[in-house]
């Protein structure tokens, strides 16, 4: 019996417990209904909200955004052709420099002697230059005596040509002698050009613009080898600068192209830049290729080594269809957009065929576009032929509205007319 009663029991409370849930299910399913979740009674689905943006005409560009680093127009090393110690260096870091300017110093004790030792040689040789000159004026002179006497009978044929041997020994003599003197002349003008390279100047032959010392490698009293550096000069009145550009963007770029320049010195100012060099090839471990922008200088205010970031406009197209790149969505593997009927409150999906794109919008090339397109919310579209059901945020109450009302213009204090 005491089974009996448990089982009742228990069936009567499984009863009463699915008539509780049968009951809260119908109630949610009319709050649902109330609310707008869900579906209707014609199966279609909920509203989603979403913004929308108007297609408009404006010009876009297609720039492309580089990073690099500055260097100098020109840049070379001053060093020593001969060996010796540094005696006076007469410029440092910073100094400007012109062309022609003597940079520094070297003991020319050794040199110089060279000189008068090569000074000296020479003096020997034309001394015996003179010597032979004599002696062929002299042998001249016999052998046209001893002519005349053959030619009267009374000198014989061997006394005529042991004179004309002679003169001709004496003439060889003398020619030697010449050429002495030419190479000793030589050797002085080389001595004199050692001499003049301890003392060494700085020179440039693309313009007399002063340029100025960027490093300085030695000091004075050093012990120099044949082309050692000194000092690098540099001309910073024009920077170059150097950016590596992908393989995608290299059909895009050409000499002479404008370039928008900035530098983290100078984070408010921009320097023009123009294109002048693009390497031939590209890299095969990086796949770049180096570009060289070339910017102005004359306020020399951009140093070598500065990190740079480039702009360059590739294309630019005016009075074009653009929409907000925000609004841009992909469905079926179709980029479009979805275009919204206010009216009706749906939203249509239409692919498009685009442009340019840059950061803020998308040039529309086909089809013709114009309205208002979905450019939040659309990730919850549903592509379909009747469109996607869209609700649109309520307008902001007006000044009017929210402002309480004035008094009457007659009304008086106390609120009697």
């Amino acid at each position: 019996m005491k089974i009996v009663k448990k089982l009742i029991v228990l069936v009567v409370v499984v009863g009463l417990l699915g008539l509780l849930g049968w009951q809260i299910a119908v109630k949610v399913r009319d709050a649902e209904s109330k609310n707008g979740r869900g579906r209707g009674r014609r199966g279609k689905k909920a509203a989603v909200a979403v913004e929308v943006n108007v297609v408009r005409k404006a010009t876009i560009r297609e720039i492309g955004r580089f990073t690099g680093s500055l260097s100098p127009r020109s840049q070379f090393v001053v060093a020593p052709k001969v060996g010796g110690r540094l005696e006076k260096l007469l410029v440092d870091i910073g100094d400007p420099v012109k062309p022609g300017q003597l940079i520094a110093e070297l003991d020319d004790d050794e040199y110089a002697q060279e000189v008068e030792q090569a000074r000296a040689e020479l003096a020997v040789a034309k001394a015996a230059v003179a010597e032979c000159k004599s002696a062929l004026a002299f042998a001249k002179s016999e052998a046209r005596k001893t002519k005349d006497l053959h030619e009267r009978k009374i000198a014989s044929d061997s006394e005529l040509e042991e004179i004309e041997a002679k003169r001709q020994a004496c003439e060889a003599k003398h020619n030697v002698a010449l050429a002495e003197v030419t190479r000793r002349e030589a050797a002085l003008k080389a001595a004199q050009v050692r001499l003049s390279y301890t003392r060494i100047r700085a020179s440039w032959q693309d313009g007399p613009e002063p340029r100025v010392v960027g490093e300085r490698f030695v000091d004075e009293g050093e012990m120099l080898k044949a082309n050692t550096p000194i000092v690098s000069i540099l001309d910073n009145s024009a920077m170059t600068a150097v950016i590596d550009v992908i393989e995608r963007d290299y059909p895009k770029l050409r000499v002479g192209q404008a370039a928008a320049v900035t530098t983290d010195a100078y984070p408010d100012q921009t320097f023009a830049g123009t294109i002048t060099r693009i390497a031939p090839l590209l890299k095969e471990t990086s796949r770049q290729a180096r570009v060289e922008i070339e910017i102005s200088n004359r306020d020399r205010l951009l140093k070598p080594g500065m990190f740079v970031r480039a702009r360059i406009e590739f294309r630019r197209h005016e009075n074009t269809t653009v929409v907000p790149v925000a609004a841009l969505a992909r469905r079926e593997g179709r980029q479009g957009v979805f275009v919204a009927d206010k009216e009706n409150l749906v939203a249509r999906f239409v692919p498009l065929k685009l442009g340019i794109i840059n950061g803020e919008l998308a040039e529309v090339l086909d089809p013709p576009l114009s309205g208002p397109v979905v450019t939040l919310g659309h990730h919850l579209l549903e592509d379909g032929e009747d469109g996607a059901a869209i609700r649109l945020p309520e307008p902001a109450p007006s000044e009017a509205e929210t402002s309480p009302p004035k008094a009457a213009a007659d009304e008086r204090p106390g609120g009697r007319p």
